[in-house]
């Protein structure tokens, strides 16, 4: 018998702790174990016994990188329980945040994440001392979106300005007015990434995926949109969980999720598109067109393209709402007194996938229960899947070469395992 071991003990430099182990017998592949072993955060018990207004403060602290994901996903669902709907000014707002965060994280993970593998740089660094210009315009692109969360958040990491029912103030006119040419900067980049982006070199390969994500009857999906897949499902918010389960494995901390209908399903860019190309803004729309953009993307290596993408989306939609941007009466939409109390359920995309949430909240405003269920949870066991895919397509690799690979497949869906995985140390065991 030979059996062959790639340990990656320790992953450096990640939102979070993570290995990877993969355990190869008589040339199959038996175990993929993407371990996650931060100990646990302890979020959803923090809610607990809070006001359900500190709420986006609070999970706000859950990602450096996607913030308002957390902070938008818990003021909907608490707005469901108090009965408030925000619309007009105020909800384009929260869009034009929103779009702020794809640009700033797309841009980090499309630039110093992920292109350093198809241009053969171990990490951004030694990129930028070859090519500082693609580097320097990734960062520039990334400071599009961080001014945006700035002028509406008061913050670009850890927002502060986002409330049940809106924000504590709205930006002046003038404010709005500054952002206009860094934008139009960003959308001209956003579009040159694309088509760079879409000159690399791609590993041939097609994943058989369940995509899973948001769909909004008029809008590339952000803030809100029913639960839909590809292979059919269609399902208001307030149903998730009857379609989805999160399970324990003995090698993670984090929870993995799977269909109840059996079986792994991705989040993220790739879902988005396939289930949503046909609500791509119109430049997003033409650009897709231009590189023949296949629909849907199958190949996991091209998540980079379909990101680039959605920066010429948020783009667009940002640079529509700040032209269109007229100050708002008021800047957030009032609690009824007393507080209802209940459950409330939402969801939004975050830029690495669905983002839920469900709060049990007393008549007293307090929060009882809360639920949180992660893109990265959502997206685990498919990432193990493909690394599986590729060690059987890859199995007489020498060590060297099937470390990088797995390092790939990992960083194409997620930037927060992505950053640490140039860092992974291979422990090769043979018996």
């Amino acid at each position: 018998m030979t059996e062959r071991t790639v340990a990656v003990n320790y992953v450096a430099r990640v939102e979070g702790e993570g290995a990877l182990r993969v355990r190869i017998e008589q040339q199959r592949v038996r175990e993929v174990e993407l371990r996650i072993f931060e100990p646990p955060r302890f979020f959803e018990a923090f809610l607990r016994g809070r006001a359900y207004t500190e709420a986006p403060d609070i999970t706000a602290r859950i990602c450096g990188i996607c913030p308002v994901a957390y902070q938008m996903s818990a003021a909907h669902a608490l707005e469901r329980i108090a009965g408030i709907e925000v619309s007009g000014t105020v909800r384009a707002l929260r869009r034009l945040l929103y779009a702020g965060e794809w640009i700033e994280s797309h841009a980090l993970h499309i630039y110093l994440l992920h292109l350093p593998d198809f241009l053969g740089f171990p990490d951004a660094v030694h990129l930028a001392e070859r090519h500082p210009e693609i580097v320097k315009q990734g960062l520039e692109l990334k400071r599009a979106g961080n001014q945006v969360m700035e002028t509406l958040g008061g913050r670009a990491i850890h927002p502060i300005n986002v409330r049940i029912g809106g924000f504590y103030r709205c930006p002046t006119s003038e404010e709005m007015r500054t952002l206009r040419s860094p934008l139009e900067r960003a959308l001209a980049q956003a579009e040159a990434t694309a088509r760079f982006v879409a000159t690399l070199t791609f590993p041939q390969v097609q994943e058989d995926y369940q995509f899973v994500a948001l769909r909004h009857p008029e809008e590339y999906p952000m803030n809100q949109g029913r639960v839909v897949s590809s292979s059919g499902l269609d399902l208001p918010v307030e149903r998730f969980e009857e379609a989805f389960q999160e399970q324990q494995v003995p090698w993670s901390n984090a929870l993995q999720s799977r269909s109840k209908e059996g079986g792994t399903y991705l989040v993220g860019p790739l879902a988005r598109f396939a289930l949503n190309r046909d609500r791509l803004t119109p430049r997003a729309a033409e650009l897709a067109k231009e590189l023949k953009v296949p629909s849907p993307v199958l190949n996991p290596f091209q998540a980079i393209l379909v990101r680039a993408l959605e920066v010429v989306v948020a783009c667009e939609e940002a640079l529509r709402i700040v032209r269109d941007y007229r100050e708002p009466s008021e800047p957030f939409v009032p609690a009824p007194t007393p507080f209802p109390g209940g459950v409330g359920q939402a969801a939004t995309e975050a830029p690495r996938g669905l983002l839920y949430h469900r709060y049990e909240v007393g008549q007293d405003g307090l929060i009882r229960e809360a639920k949180i269920v992660p893109p990265t949870a959502q997206n685990q066991a498919r990432i193990e899947e493909d690394v599986r895919h590729l060690v059987e397509r890859s199995v007489e690799a020498e060590d060297a070469q099937l470390q990088d690979a797995c390092e790939r497949a990992i960083r194409n869906h997620d930037p927060c395992i992505s950053c640490a995985t140039h860092f992974l140390r291979l422990d090769l065991q043979r018996n």
